[in-house]
């Protein structure tokens, strides 16, 4: 008896022209959308430049996003910049957003680009970001990329699939980043290797589009090729209003579809987590490192940066003072984003809190600049690593938390369970 197939396998076999597909089989499949960035682009431009006869297959198929480090922290920088301005006007590339338009992971859906079903690939590790919709979203390297540009195809190993299926209700100051570190924690930095990690359940299936796309970036911390959630009709609403009123018709997994792991995750006890460096699986609840003292707290990045995180760390902070000594920086995650929160009073907050309120970008995340980490330095923060040197001096260290713990530690200058503060 055949069995059936899960949204990952469905959506190789269409863009492979195949009547289905099996995990471990080799394909070469017709890529739908192509992303790059201010510190994977130059690369890719470079080797389409390199190519006998220098070409896109289709400039409505790319989106270039100047992110990372911008505005231009050094003269290098400032030139890669201009470089993909270059090409995108030499190739007649319209998707090109410059800096301040926000992180690529952000900007990629909320302009209109996803749809459920595409196949996707992003020179950067956190495409997977988009399977929040429905996609299968992977990123690849800088060559790879210039590769699928040039020839809208690319060859992929069908990955077998995970189902992680939650259940319960999040306690309040108890998010999608706190469930998703619990997950890590669990199955590890290489649990997930190479796997379509499918996530369902009561409990993801109550989370915002905000809270979804925070579960999915995380995805690759273990080991994943992509992460998927089925979209509902809260994800295609997103979808229709970033795309001007579209349809869209989702790919679901069959009934019968085969995985080959099972996890099952109940959270109604589940209380705030932190990640201690230098792995997002090193998680513990926040209550258990509150004898850790912070020197800067940050609301950034691809993972949590958005609306709903903005408010709940406006939340916290409103009408209350960031502990002196502590540097609290939030960068929002897009300038639609940045708008809204102005428009809301969220950034007013912040300011009068003593937060540092910088442009849309990844910011320091990377390593890259507004708010790198000196020697010996502690920061909790909303981002996906904390990989030793991740943000700057290799003898810094960094705390993974949610918005809420992150908002709460810069309150009392130590990591804190945010509903030790909540008034």
């Amino acid at each position: 008896m055949v069995k059936g197939q899960t949204i990952a396998e469905k959506i190789l076999a269409r863009a492979s022209d195949l009547p289905r597909v099996e995990p471990g089989d080799f394909v070469e499949a017709s890529v739908d959308l192509v992303m790059i960035n201010d510190i994977t682009g130059p690369l890719t431009v470079e080797t389409i430049r390199r190519l006998s006869k220098p070409q896109i297959w289709n400039p409505d198929r790319l989106v270039i996003v100047l992110d990372h480090q911008t505005p231009a922290d050094r003269v290098q920088s400032a030139e890669n910049h201009k470089l993909l301005r270059s090409f995108a006007a030499e190739f007649g590339v319209k998707g090109l957003y410059d800096l301040g338009e926000g992180v690529c992971h952000q900007v990629v859906p909320e302009e209109g680009y996803v749809k459920p079903g595409m196949l996707i690939v992003g020179a950067d590790s956190h495409t997977c970001t988009y399977g929040a919709f429905g996609a299968f979203a992977t990123g690849v390297g800088s060559t790879d990329a210039a590769a699928a540009l040039a020839l809208g195809k690319l060859w992929f190993k069908v990955p077998e699939s995970m189902l992680i299926r939650v259940s319960g209700r999040l306690s309040r100051f108890v998010t999608s980043k706190d469930l998703i570190l619990h997950i890590i924690g669990r199955v590890g930095v290489e649990g997930a290797n190479y796997m379509s990690v499918e996530l369902k359940g009561e409990t993801v299936e109550a989370l915002s589009v905000d809270s979804r796309m925070t579960m999915t970036n995380m995805a690759v911390e273990m080991g994943a090729k992509t992460g998927i959630i089925e979209p509902d009709g809260r994800a295609l609403q997103f979808l229709k209003e970033a795309a001007g009123g579209e349809d869209f018709q989702p790919v679901r997994s069959d009934p019968d579809a085969y995985y080959a792991e099972t996890l099952e995750f109940q959270v109604d006890a589940l209380e705030p987590q932190v990640a201690e460096p230098p792995s997002p699986a090193n998680v513990k609840p926040a209550r258990e490192l509150s004898e850790i003292e912070v020197d800067q707290a940050l609301l950034s990045s691809c993972t949590n940066a958005r609306l709903e995180d903005l408010r709940v760390a406006a939340e916290i902070l409103r009408g209350k003072q960031v502990k002196k000594g502590v540097r609290m920086i939030v960068i929002p995650a897009s300038r639609k984003i940045y708008l809204k929160a102005l428009d809301e009073g969220l950034i007013q907050v912040f300011v009068r809190a003593g937060a540092v309120v910088a442009p849309p970008g990844c910011g320091p995340c990377l390593g890259g600049h507004m708010g790198v980490l000196a020697e010996g330095e502690v920061c909790i923060s909303t981002t996906n690593r904390n990989f030793t040197g991740r943000m700057g001096s290799p003898k810094a260290k960094i705390y993974l938390a949610s918005p809420a713990t992150v908002a709460a530690s810069a309150l009392t200058g130590r990591i804190t369970d945010p509903r030790e503060v909540a008034s």
